[in-house]
This record gives C-alpha cells, structure tokens and sequence, in this order.
C-alpha cells in the first residue's frame, strides 16, 4: 500500500511522492522557547517523531529538522521581567525541551537550527523580496506586502479582505494593514544582541542594510528551511495553531522569492483540557517533568501518541492512567513471553494490518488495535503451549512497538525496563518466598500470605496473582 497524508494545501488525504526518491525530507516548526513544555507542546513532536520513524522503517532516507525559535516578542518580555538578558530565557528553556524530547524517546533531529544563527540567511531572503518586488522598508522596519502575492491565504482558506490587521508593528507606517513584518527595526539605541550586551540587557539587534533590528518570527523558519532542505522539500510540519499566520506568512514570503518550498503541508491538533486548548494559565501540573513523576515517560508517551495525529486529545489524569495500564498489559504479555520462550525478541516483519493503518494517514489508532489483537493472539498461543505463534505474535508486537517509538527493549526504556541479570540472581529466592505464600493461602493463614507479599512489595518485587498461579516483577523506579 502507499503512503496517503492529509496535506492541509489542498485539504485531501495524497499519496505521498518524495522529490527524491527514497530519500524524505522535513520540516518541523519547533518550539519557541519562552518556558519550559508542559503536554501540549510536546504533542508536536512526538507525531512528527512517529512519522518519521514510520518513513524510517518503509525505507526512507529522512533528513528531519526541527528548529528553535530563541528570539521573539515573548521571549524578550520574559527577560525583561526577569531582569536577564533575552538569551539566558532562551537558553534555559531550550535545556528544559531538549531534555522533554529526550525523556519521552523522541529521535534526535539531524539539524536544530537557532533563529539567532541564521541572521544573514534571513538578510539574504529580505533582499530577494525587496528586490522582486514583494517587500518595502519603512522606517527601519521591513514589511511583505501580501497585496503582491495573489495565493495569500490559500493555505488557511482565508480571503485578503476578511483578514484583521497584522499586529506585529505600527500599522501607520504600512501600505497595507495585514502587511507582516520581515525585520522589525530597533527600538532603543542600546544594543542588546548576541556579542553586544548592556547592563539593562537592551533589545538584542543586528546591522542591517535598513538599519540596526531583529528579524520577524515568521521569516525565520523560510530561511532556515531553505539553509538546510533546500528550495524544495518534502513535508512541513507544526502544530494546527501554526497554521495561520505563521505558515500561511512562510509559504507567501517563501514563494515569492521564488521557492517552491513544502510539497506537503500537516498539522497536528492540540491537546485539549475541559475543552480548551492547553495553556500556560493552567498553572504547572502539565509541565512534562511533573507528569513524569506520575507516570513513566513511556507510558506518557503512548498516551500522547495513542491518538490519530489530526484529533484533538483531551488531556485527563484518568485517561492517563487508563492508557498506562493497557501500555502495561502489553509489557505483561512480552515478559510471560520471555518467561516462557526462554529467550528475547527477534527480527521480523510487520503484521500487513499495521503497515495500512500507518499509511493510512499515520493511522496510529488502528495499528493500535493491531497491537492489541496480536496481544490476545499471544497470551492465548502461551496458554495453549503453541511456542511458535507465541514467540510470532511477541516479535510483532517488539517490531510495531519499535515504531511507535515505545518498545521496552529499545533505548531509552530498555535502561528503565525490568532488568534481566536481576531477574535471574532473584530468582530463587524470590520462588521460595512465593511457595511459601502459596503454602500459607492454602492453610488460609492469610495474614502470614499478606506479610510475605508485603515484604516482598517492599523489597522492590510486585506480586501479581493469576488463574495460572503467581507471577512477579521488578518495581518501576518512581
């Protein structure tokens, strides 16, 4: 089967056709990083980090970059309340996202651009448009004239004359009031940039040929677009909230310079909590490190990705934990597995349910419930005594779990999962204390068999009790 995405540009599930084949290339508006993450912002990532390890494992050659904004209004506004330069804000919070992908197993990006390293590229792109036509300076700010490019709103569904003004700079110096900001000249005299700080910490500026300024958020993401996947790529990504203006001001700006710039357009949608969209007011019990002290990071993640990528999902501590527990029941199946079969997991290919459902629009929901289906088939093998279809439907599970970015064996779980050389060294002993559990249930001495599970539960070992008699595991670290 083809791979078919949904490309917001022409609203309709295509069939995906690289530029190059065998070789994918994409883009992911990443974080701008005025505070740490909470749940929502990592959605993000996660669905573009599924996509990828989806084109990964289809055989692709992904180039994936995912850039940082470090310099924008609220960036600034944060630092002045702080009392510290823009770009220790910047710095800090980057530390607190790069840190949120890593724990939630999310791959590295082959580039992480800064906005704060690309300046020339953007003067370069500035100069292009001017001199095509497109952009005009006004003093010391530089602006695109959306008037100039016919297609302007055709990504949002937007007509020109509907549109309220652009609000990112003094709309009497414009020629148009939803004419948007390029370069956004500098307000103070003192200079606040990367190699010229001051001890108020002034708004950072760069020297341009229209005057001393920073750049305008929507023209950083063209430029480091096009400096690291060229004038044409693949797949532009980011969240369903990106989508206008942001987006719709990087494919006009980017065009008209003459760019063909992304073949596919996707969006994700947000997370939601009572119906809204998450935000900073909801205080920080959503932050991603406090969520992880009440979850694992791996059960956070197949939460955050159980949901097709374009679905709102309402974010709940029961839902959570509802998602944690069907994780954990596929974990159990793979342990019993192990117990069983005597060995771990081997290579093998994806059930052919599965791969449709991933190029179904990345159908995670759907592959999903192939995981489960290949769950039951598995326990029931185990129960039979059928090794072969049991060990069958455990490889599968290991293979589609790998792509979902959630197989316990594979880094970063593997470190986390219940550890094999302690399992065998306990053993023994473990065996001798749940036989004489088992001796003391069936003399209904049920407050010795209740002190024994105890002491073991405090040791670190859960006890779990079955049709098939007791089974145990290592404690997951809190």
């Amino acid at each position: 089967m083809t791979l078919r995405l949904y490309d917001t540009a022409t609203r309709a599930v295509r069939d995906f056709v690289p530029l190059e084949p065998g070789r994918v290339s994409i883009y992911l508006c990443g974080a701008t990083v005025q505070a740490p993450p909470h749940v929502g912002h990592i959605r993000s990532g996660l669905a573009f980090d599924i996509l990828r390890r989806w084109l990964e494992a289809s055989g692709y050659d992904v180039t994936f970059v995912r850039n940082v904004t470090d310099i924008d209004d609220k960036i600034l506004a944060r630092g002045a309340d702080e009392g510290v330069p823009f770009w220790q804000v910047a710095m800090r919070n980057e530390r607190a996202f790069t840190w949120a992908y890593d724990v939630l197993g999310c791959l590295p990006p082959t580039y992480e651009p800064r906005a704060t390293g690309h300046v020339p590229e953007m003067v370069e792109l500035i100069d292009r448009l001017i001199e095509a036509g497109h952009a005009y300076a006004a003093d010391g700010d530089v602006y695109f004239d959306v008037r100039s490019f016919p297609e302007y709103g055709a990504l949002s569904g937007q007509r020109l004359d509907d549109m309220q003004p652009a609000g990112d700079s003094e709309a009497s110096v414009k020629r148009d009031p939803r004419d948007f900001a390029l370069w956004k000249g500098a307000k103070s005299a003192k200079p606040g940039g990367l190699a010229a700080g001051t001890a108020d910490h002034g708004e950072p500026q760069w020297a341009t040929p229209w005057g001393p300024g920073r750049p305008g958020w929507h023209l950083e993401c063209s430029a480091m677009a096009s400096r690291y996947l060229g004038s044409a790529f693949d797949i532009h990504g980011g969240g369903m909230d990106l989508l206008f203006p942001h987006h719709e001001n990087e494919i006009a700006q980017s065009k008209a310079a003459g760019d063909a710039f992304a073949q596919y357009w996707m969006h994700n949608a947000w997370v939601t909590t009572s119906g809204e969209k998450m935000s900073k007011s909801l205080g920080n019990s959503l932050l991603v490190s406090e969520v992880v002290k009440r979850v694992r990071p791996v059960e956070l993640r197949f939460y955050l990705g159980s949901a097709h990528y374009r679905s709102m999902l309402e974010f709940s501590d029961e839902a959570l934990a509802e998602s944690a527990a069907g994780y954990r029941r596929i974990e159990g199946f793979l342990r019993r597995a192990e117990e069983s079969l005597g060995d771990g997991p081997g290579a093998t290919g994806l059930p052919p349910a599965f791969a449709a459902a991933l190029d179904d629009d990345l159908g995670v929901p759907q592959a999903l419930a192939v995981v489960y289906d290949t769950v039951r088939a598995g326990n029931a093998a185990l129960a039979e005594g059928d090794s072969g279809a049991a060990r069958r439907a455990r490889d599968e599970v290991v293979a589609m779990l790998d792509v979902l970015g959630v197989n316990p064996y594979a880094e970063p779980w593997a470190a986390h999962a219940d550890d094999g050389a302690a399992r065998r060294a306990l053993g023994p002993l473990v065996d001798v204390v749940l036989a004489q559990r088992q001796a003391a249930r069936e003399r209904k001495d049920f407050a010795v068999a209740d002190a024994l599970r105890d002491g073991l539960a405090s040791s670190g070992i859960v006890v779990e009790d079955t049709p098939t008699g007791a089974r145990w595991s290592l404690a997951e670290e809190s």
